[in-house]
């Protein structure tokens, strides 16, 4: 099913770190880096323009700066550093930062709508490490920008080698802010950050969103919160003809949001969406606390989006989606094959494997509950190895007409567990299960799925369909929210490569870290 270079990706992705992205390394002892001090009311600006390439620029301890500050363009490759200057008490390498850090770091702010922080064009090799960044003097704007997304900053004169790091920015939390970081550069790693407070009530709000930049990114272990779309890729026209943003690993992070906001009036979308993106795997992360609002409520949305066909290229392909947590949503997952406005590039090349879908419940966040929905025939969808728990259809399938639906090739469905429901398995105007199949996937594969209350009469053979009460009988405490098999489950050992059906849990918890071992129930 994959691409030569999307295996390569793939191989280095299943690295403890991507070897496409290593964080930047402490100097050698030979290039031992200036420390440039900055007090109360220091000229922030002077330091970032004073600083050599290894420098490393100390804002003290708790202190404010406000202004416009311009990461500028500097010879060398060696990073340099713009941090608070202690860091007793704040977390290490492999921590997340959080709101309870406040106190202790130094705090940069933008008066305006100008964000607080951005590169100049050719900026590279700049560590932004153990900051708060604050919200704007305007709600309407982005509170970092990494590359400008126009031909100031295309070609060699786009932004790199940008690490954003233990960094804690966050919106105004009655006015919210536009966007946390605007992503348009190439080869950027955010990590072990929180952002929040990112929210609208009339405008899409991204915690991190990118358009413009070719990639690569490494998105890890960080916190994302924002109403419109936590994470997103796409969305505008990129600067540079031709651009996908391409080579993106986002994982072990927590997307979420929280419940307070459904009160309230802010415009809420989705938590991850790919609208012009190539090679993408998305693993080990928690995506939580997804309601009807803005949109229909589908959690990931998959759509490419040539812009009204002035991006005819824009494409969502080679994208492997595996051991994720998916919990308290309206729907699970939309995939559209091709932009529904104007010209696109088609989806292809699509894995979803190995995740936990539970509590997808449309009388509790609105919305329909289904897990899956696809349109207009995207092609080679694998979905296989997942655990899902939802209250309405498991796949709803669109596209054409009943005489002549539109098809998706080489669709795999295979060794999941899941509820049948009302529906199961149905698309537009066509009779559920191998009606729908038959007709919108021909030749598919559909083999060993759990689809629990439905009938085999009305699906291919080599499936399997348990009663409700023995199907919930099959899991450690299925009420208690435990969907590891019992050792003496009927689900052990059954699927097509002599595996457990549905997720495997061992490698969920090894792919989602200690925190989501705890989301887990599984405890650190």
């Amino acid at each position: 099913m994959k691409s030569s270079a999307f295996a390569l990706f793939l191989g280095l992705a299943a690295q403890a770190r991507p070897a496409l992205l290593p964080l930047p390394q402490p100097a050698a002892a030979s290039e031992a880096p200036v420390a440039i001090r900055v007090g109360a009311g220091g000229d922030l600006q002077a330091a970032l323009d004073r600083a050599k390439a290894g420098d490393v620029i100390e804002l003290a301890s708790g202190a404010s700066f406000t202004g416009n500050f311009v990461l500028p363009a500097k010879s060398g490759n060696r990073y340099s550093i713009l941090r608070t200057a202690a860091t007793s008490g704040l977390p290490d390498a492999s921590g997340r930062i959080d709101p309870s850090h406040s106190g202790k770091l130094a705090r940069i702010q933008s008066p305006n709508s100008t964000p607080a922080l951005r590169t100049a064009p050719g900026a590279h090799h700049w560590r932004l490490m153990l900051l708060e960044i604050g919200p704007n003097g305007s709600a309407s704007s982005d509170i970092v920008t990494l590359g400008d997304a126009t031909t100031a900053q295309a070609g060699d004169a786009m932004p790199h080698d940008l690490v954003v790091d233990r960094c804690y920015i966050h919106g105004d939390p009655a006015r919210g802010q536009k966007r946390g970081i605007a992503l348009n550069s190439a080869s950027t790693i955010v990590t072990g950050s929180y952002i929040s407070d990112i929210k609208s009530t009339s405008q899409d709000a991204q915690a991190i969103a990118g358009w413009s930049g070719p990639g690569p990114y490494l998105i890890e272990n960080n916190y994302l919160e924002a109403s419109g779309e936590n994470f997103m890729l796409g969305g505008a026209l990129p600067a540079v003809n031709g651009l996908v943003p391409s080579d993106v690993v986002f994982r072990r992070n927590l997307v979420s949001r929280p419940l307070s906001w459904r009160s309230q009036d802010w415009s809420v979308k989705n938590l991850f969406e790919l609208k012009n993106a190539r090679r993408v795997l998305v693993e080990g992360n928690l995506f939580e606390n997804h309601w009807v609002d803005a949109q229909p409520g589908y959690a990931i949305v998959f759509t490419p989006r040539g812009e009204r066909g002035a991006a005819p290229w824009a494409t969502v392909e080679d994208v492997t989606f595996r051991f994720n947590i998916i919990r308290n949503v309206a729907a699970g997952f939309n995939l559209l094959a091709r932009d529904d406005s104007g010209a696109s590039g088609t989806m292809r090349r699509v894995r979803i494997a190995d995740n936990l879908i539970t509590k997808v419940d449309r009388g509790e966040w609105g919305g329909n509950g289904n897990f899956m929905q696809i349109g207009e025939g995207p092609s080679e969808i694998v979905v296989e190895h997942n655990t899902i728990l939802q209250t309405n259809n498991l796949l709803s399938v669109y596209g054409g007409s009943r005489d002549a639906p539109s098809t998706g090739e080489r669709f795999v469905f295979r060794n999941n567990i899941a509820r049948h429901n009302a529906n199961g398995v149905i698309g537009q105007s066509i009779a559920l299960g191998t009606d729908t199949i038959n007709a919108y996937f021909p030749g598919a594969v559909f083999l060993r799925n759990v689809l629990a209350g439905g009938r085999s009469s009305r699906y291919p053979a080599d499936n399997l369909f348990p009663e409700m009460d023995s199907f919930t009988q099959q899991f450690v405490n299925y009420t208690g929210g435990d969907y590891r098999l019992k050792g003496g489950s009927e689900f052990r050992r059954g699927a097509t490569d002599g595996a457990d059906l549905g997720v495997n849990f061992i490698e969920l918890a090894r792919a989602v870290g200690a925190r989501g071992r705890e989301w887990l129930g599984l405890g650190s």
